[in-house]
């Protein structure tokens, strides 16, 4: 970790981030690392009736601000929801345009087996742009029928807590089950039993280059 100055997190959808790594990235921050976020789609076909259309894209400035992530260091994009692979090509060539311009050492991304289309295209994609780069695919319990923990980042408390003030922020979720604050520590809690910690957070080890 000594070596890793510059975080590229890859958000299929505004929140996918926070909810994989958000904890992990709080940790990051602390230790004075460099984040940069890049959500490809802020879901306005899919918001909630009563909300406006471009509410996600207000609750990710808003999450990742409280999170400690610079507003410079935001990318948004706008790919309909459910349809990145028609844009395959196009997300591949924004993120060697991204590998160019900030040089990440560690990109974190959805997990190899995802089961929701568009994170298997930001995976396909940003394995990729990013393989001569160290890759982390995050944990969504939702979106996959196994998950290999072969990677943990150790946490504390604070860690997690920030992680839930920063999804609290995303008013249009909370009907889901995941955007809860007792799953996002008891999560936290079952990934930090597996390596004899109180918190972590877990990832599936895709590639590291030391």
């Amino acid at each position: 970790m000594k070596n890793i100055e510059r975080v590229l997190v890859l958000s299929p959808h505004a929140d996918d981030g926070e909810l994989g790594c958000g904890g992990t990235l709080s940790r990051l921050l602390e230790e004075g690392k460099k984040i940069y976020y890049m959500a490809f789609s802020i879901c306005e076909e899919s918001v909630p009736e009563g909300f406006p259309k471009n509410a996600l894209e207000i609750e990710v400035k808003k999450a990742t601000k409280h999170l400690g992530i610079s507003p410079k260091n935001l990318i948004l994009k706008n790919y309909p929801v459910r349809k990145f692979n028609y844009s395959r090509q196009e997300i591949l060539e924004s993120l060697i345009k991204i590998r160019k311009e900030i040089s990440p050492d560690l990109i974190f991304m959805p997990f190899s087996r995802s089961l929701h289309q568009d994170h298997k295209t930001i995976f396909n994609e940003g394995i990729r742009a990013f393989k001569h780069r160290s890759c982390l695919g995050y944990d969504l319990p939702w979106d996959n029928t196994e998950f290999s923990t072969t990677s943990f980042f150790k946490l504390e408390e604070k860690h997690i807590q920030k992680k839930w003030e920063s999804l609290d922020f995303y008013e249009t979720q909370k009907w889901r089950t995941y955007c809860d604050i007792n799953f996002i520590f008891g999560l936290a809690r079952v990934r930090g039993a597996q390596i004899a910690e109180i918190y972590a957070e877990a990832f599936e080890m895709i590639r590291i280059i030391f």
